[in-house]
């Protein structure tokens, strides 16, 4: 008698057992998805206390760099592409970017931006 109730317990367990294992790569691949989708507070507070003062910096000495060179590079013919490496890519980085997002983020948000308009 006591075989016949051990049976369908031991087969409920077991049961929950495969279900539970078989829902944590989902459960795993939306927190991943997720977690990227916005940055956290860490981020936001090192991008603000770190990261943007130091990309105002690399954004002021590639400004003098880019003045500095700039006769080269019109002899060069590539004023364009200087601009854009040495002021234009940092400065939009520093004044431009979500606070806490990295760059792949950004782009995630300006390109869901544009398709809801």
């Amino acid at each position: 008698m006591m075989l016949g109730a051990k049976r369908p317990l031991l087969a409920g367990v077991l049961a929950a057992t495969l279900i539970t294992v078989g829902m944590a790569p989902l459960n795993a691949n939306a927190r991943d998805f997720y977690a990227e989708d916005r940055p956290g507070e860490f981020a936001v507070a090192g991008d603000i206390l770190i990261a943007r003062p130091v990309l105002t910096v690399v954004t002021a000495l590639g400004l003098v760099a880019y003045t500095v060179t700039l006769p080269f590079s019109a002899l060069g013919g590539n004023v364009d592409d200087a601009g854009e490496t040495l002021v234009k890519a940092p400065a939009r980085s520093a004044f431009l970017r979500c606070l806490g997002c990295t760059p792949a983020q950004h782009e995630q948000q300006r390109a869901m931006r544009k398709s809801n308009q």
